[in-house]
């Protein structure tokens, strides 16, 4: 079978250790033809090409820049997409029949690209839901649905409505997600939503006793303190003003260090707390390279997961998921809309608080200080191989 997957990411290397390269190496290594269609951006100054590499073929697309670039611009070369994959499939796939096209949320935008190579290949098609917009924007205030942004609002709910419409499957990170969108989109189809989550290939991640001592050494994390570590994006979605006031109720705190990894377009709100509070227990890092922030992150203890109060659609980071590799615990501080506490706490692997409530968030650090890690680490290990493999959703998506 010839698969298609269309993204907005670039994908660098079909072996590298992320959600979706795991999963096409699933299907690679399965037999199938694989095909990632992503972009070139403008400021790389390359063309769109066409390559094999590594038993895939990948066709990267000119098109303007998506990435660290102003929401004006973003936007513009956000709806341009479409016809600029359209196009480059036209050119440079056109004696290739798929059977199948795959493509993830974010964006929305690829309605039209899903819509040419199922009409031209009568291709099955699937959308792996991994983030509700423009509701999501909404929430958090990026977005209204009144007045000028109203409109806007609508064009991108409208694009939403049509990417559901051509899906013939529309697979979700959690059934908090499937019972959103038959919530609210009602005209959806029940037997078309199902549960697919995020999903990794299993590796051993452990280290030993020298190596843990080292990699602690090298970052300059404390050898005696419980390890708290958050990874990833820091933007609007991860509430930064709230784990702002976590970290201030943890000064004190001399069992317990905070390790903060990461970039986005709020960090600098906690570069000034750091610079400020100049604190003895917590460290903050710009974003590693992914080998390198694995091996952090199995050195330190407890992970940590913050998502805005203001949500009410249900997101599913996959961050939990490296941590669970890692045989960390995990700490979720969340709306209440989002399953993932109770996926952590009636798992065994964790804790998780409301964040909007700074003490419930002390008291749990309190619990993940004195808790059994150990049992904890088995538990977490054993729910990750029981429902998020790549195997699991692999074997979802074909049936």
């Amino acid at each position: 079978m010839n698969i298609v997957f269309l993204t907005i990411g670039r994908v660098n290397n079909i072996e590298d250790h992320a959600i979706y390269t795991d999963l096409l190496r699933c299907f690679r290594d399965n037999g199938h033809g694989v095909y990632i269609v992503g972009p070139n951006e403008k400021r790389n100054g390359k063309g769109t090409e066409l390559f094999e590499e590594n038993g895939v073929n990948i066709l990267r697309v000119k098109v303007g820049n998506i990435t660290r670039c102003g929401i004006i611009e973003k936007g513009i070369s956000t709806l341009c997409i479409e016809y600029q994959y359209i196009n480059a499939v036209k050119k440079h796939l056109s004696d290739v029949s798929f059977d199948f096209v795959m493509y993830s949320t974010p964006p929305i935008t690829f309605a039209k690209v899903v819509e040419y190579i199922k009409k031209r290949d009568g291709a099955r098609s699937y959308l792996l839901l991994k983030d509700i917009f423009p509701q999501n924007a909404v929430d958090i205030g990026m977005m209204t649905k009144h007045g000028v942004k109203g409109v806007i609002y609508k064009f991108f709910r409208k694009k939403e409505k049509k990417l559901y419409a051509l899906s013939d499957r529309i697979g979700c990170m959690s059934q908090a997600n499937v019972d959103y969108v038959l919530k609210h989109n009602p005209e959806v189809p029940a037997e078309k939503v199902e549960i697919c989550p995020n999903s990794i290939e299993l590796r051993d991640m452990s280290i030993t006793d020298e190596e843990r001592i080292k990699l602690r050494e090298k970052y300059n994390i404390p050898l005696d303190k419980k390890v708290f570590v958050y990874g990833g994006n820091l933007g609007k979605p991860q509430g930064i003003p709230f784990i702002i006031e976590c970290l201030k109720s943890q000064l004190d705190n001399d069992r317990a260090f905070f390790l903060i990894v990461g970039d986005g377009t709020e960090f600098p709100k906690l570069q000034s707390f750091f610079d400020e509070a100049k604190p003895r227990n917590m460290k903050l890092m710009k974003r590693l390279p992914k080998e390198d922030y694995d091996r952090m992150v199995s050195a330190c203890d407890i992970g940590l997961i913050f998502l805005d109060h203001r949500f009410t659609i249900p997101n599913f980071p996959s961050r939990l998921l490296s941590y669970m590799q890692s045989g960390l615990p995990v700490l979720a501080c969340t709306d209440p809309n989002t399953d993932i506490g109770k996926v952590i706490t009636e798992g065994g692997f964790g804790w998780w608080c409301e964040s909007n409530d700074t003490a419930a968030f002390c008291c749990a650090v309190e619990s993940a200080l004195g808790a059994d890690h150990a049992e904890m680490k088995k538990k977490g290990i054993e729910y990750l191989k029981d429902n998020y493999t790549v195997e699991k959703e692999y074997d979802i998506i074909l049936r």
